[in-house]
C-alpha cells in the first residue's frame, strides 16, 4: 500500500479539500496509472452532498471522480494488454464478480457485485470504500482499464468514459438510426453528447430545449434543428414525428409532452434521473404502441467500442479545463448549469498544490 494525493469531502455540507488516501501495491491482474484529467459529472456532487442517500448512501470521507484518463506508469506480472506510456481510461466500474449472466453478457454495471470507481465497498481491504479520480494515482484491474485513442485530446475524452457510453449505449442500442428523426431533450453534459452521436450514426437530430439561446449551440454541435419546448406551436409541429428521443434531463419535467412527440412504435429512453417520480400517462404509451425505457451507462465491451468510434469520428466532449482547486466552484457553476458542457480537472495541478 502506498499513500498519495487526492481531494475529498468529510461530509455532506463539507467542501472538497486536499487530502491523501491508500491506494494498493499492483497485484498481478492490476494497471497503475497516472492521472491526466478527470472529468466532473453530476453525480459526483450528488454523491458528495449525499443527496441519493435512499438509493446509494455516501461513505466518507469520498473521493469522486469516474471519467479518468492517464498513463499506465506499471502493470502487473500477469497483464498482457497494457504497458507503460499507455494512454488509458477508467469509467465508473473498476471490478465485478466476472460470473453471474450479467457480466457474461458483458453488461458488468448490472452486476449485483459490481465495484464502482468511488464509494464503493474496497474488496481489496485497502480503504472502507474505493476512492475514484481526484487523485493522483489509481490502481485498476486490466479488465475494467480502456484503451484510449491516442490522437484524441486527453481532457475531452475524460467525459466520454460517463457522458459518452451514457447516451452513445442507448442510440446504439435502439437499431439503425440513419436517416431516422432523432430528438435529444436537454442540451447540457449528457445533451451534448447525444447530439454528436446521433449525428454521427446519421441521424435527422433535434434538439429540444427551454433556452432559445441554446439554438446556435445545438446547431454549431450537430443538430438540424432546435425545438423550444414552451413553445406550443413548435411542439404540435412535430407532434408523432420522432422515431427515437434521448431524454438527458435529471429535473422534474413533464415526460407526456416528449412521449407526444413520437410516431408509431417510437421509443423514448430516460438517461436523466429526476429525484422524484415523474407522472406518465398510460394514454400517451397506448396510442402509438410506445415504449418507454431507461438505460445506465455501458458495459466494459461497449465503452471500449465508444472509444473506438469516437477515435474514428474524433468525437470528444465540449470541456472546460480546470485546476483541482477551482474544484468547488465548479460544483457550484454545475448546479447553476453554468458550464459548456463538462468540466474536465487537469491533475497536474495536484502535484503543484
Amino acid at each position: 500500500m502506498y499513500i498519495t494525493k487526492a481531494y475529498s469531502a468529510a461530509g455532506s455540507t463539507s467542501p472538497l479539500v486536499p487530502d491523501t488516501i491508500p491506494r494498493r501495491e499492483t497485484t498481478a491482474h492490476d494497471v497503475a496509472i497516472e492521472i491526466l484529467y478527470c472529468g466532473i459529472c453530476h453525480s459526483d456532487l450528488h454523491t458528495v452532498r449525499n443527496e441519493w442517500s435512499s438509493v446509494m448512501p455516501t461513505v466518507y470521507p469520498v473521493v469522486p471522480g469516474h471519467e479518468i484518463v492517464g498513463r499506465v506508469s506499471g502493470v502487473g506480472s500477469a497483464v498482457t494488454g497494457f504497458r507503460p506510456g499507455d494512454l488509458v481510461g477508467v469509467g465508473c466500474l473498476v471490478d465485478s464478480d466476472h460470473d453471474c449472466p450479467s457480466c457474461n453478457h458483458h453488461v458488468e454495471q448490472f452486476c449485483r457485485n459490481a465495484t464502482f470507481t468511488y464509494n464503493s465497498p474496497d474488496k481489496h481491504g485497502t480503504a472502507p470504500v474505493t476512492y475514484g479520480g481526484y487523485s493522483e494515482r489509481i490502481v485498476v484491474d486490466e479488465r475494467f482499464v480502456l484503451r484510449v485513442p491516442p490522437h484524441l485530446d486527453p481532457a475531452g475524452v475524460a467525459p466520454l468514459l460517463c457522458a459518452g457510453i451514457t447516451t452513445y449505449s442507448p442510440i446504439k442500442r435502439w437499431g439503425d438510426i440513419k436517416g431516422k428523426k432523432v430528438g435529444v431533450v436537454g442540451l447540457g453534459g449528457l445533451g451534448h453528447m447525444g447530439v454528436k452521436f446521433a449525428r454521427a450514426f446519421g441521424a435527422h437530430v433535434a434538439v429540444f430545449t427551454t433556452s432559445p439561446q441554446k439554438m446556435a449551440d445545438a446547431l454549431r454541435l450537430g443538430a438540424d434543428a432546435v425545438i423550444v419546448s414552451t413553445d406550443k406551436a413548435q411542439m404540435k409541429a412535430h407532434a408523432g414525428s420522432f422515431d427515437f428521443i434521448l431524454d438527458t434531463i435529471a429535473a422534474d419535467h413533464d415526460i407526456n409532452a416528449y412521449l407526444g412527440m413520437l410516431g408509431l412504435d417510437g421509443e423514448l429512453t430516460l438517461v436523466g434521473a429526476p429525484e422524484t417520480p415523474l407522472q406518465v400517462s398510460a394514454f400517451a404509451l397506448i396510442f402509438g404502441r410506445k415504449r418507454l425505457s431507461g438505460s445506465l451507462i455501458g458495459g466494459i465491451k461497449e465503452t471500449q467500442e465508444m472509444l473506438d468510434f469516437c477515435g474514428a469520428h474524433d468525437i470528444t466532449a465540449d470541456v472546460e479545463v480546470i485546476p483541482i482547486q477551482r474544484v468547488n466552484e465548479a460544483y457550484e457553476r454545475l448546479v447553476r448549469s453554468d458550464v459548456k458542457y463538462r468540466f474536465s480537472i487537469d491533475m497536474a495541478s495536484l502535484k503543484a498544490g
